[in-house]
């Protein structure tokens, strides 16, 4: 990951990991994500965004998470 851009108050936090989830979601599906562009454009765009979709939802759990823990802890 370019340093200048983890590093930029704009940029995601999450982006790193959330790119790591659509390439694991991607794996999992039997295809290699550097290869996409090999698949027919219809099969190629569901894959993307049921990886998409699946990457979305485990952020939202973890940050649901995150925030149950900081609840129990008093931290606001």
């Amino acid at each position: 990951m370019n340093r200048e851009i983890a590093d930029s108050p704009l940029a995601d936090p999450h982006a790193g990991l959330e790119s790591a989830m659509i390439e694991e979601f991607i794996r999992t599906r039997g295809y290699d994500p550097a290869r996409l562009q090999d698949l027919p454009e219809d099969l190629r765009r569901r894959v993307q965004s049921d990886a998409s979709t699946h990457a979305a939802a485990r952020l939202a759990e973890l940050e649901a998470r995150a925030h149950y823990v900081h609840e129990l802890h008093g931290d606001k």
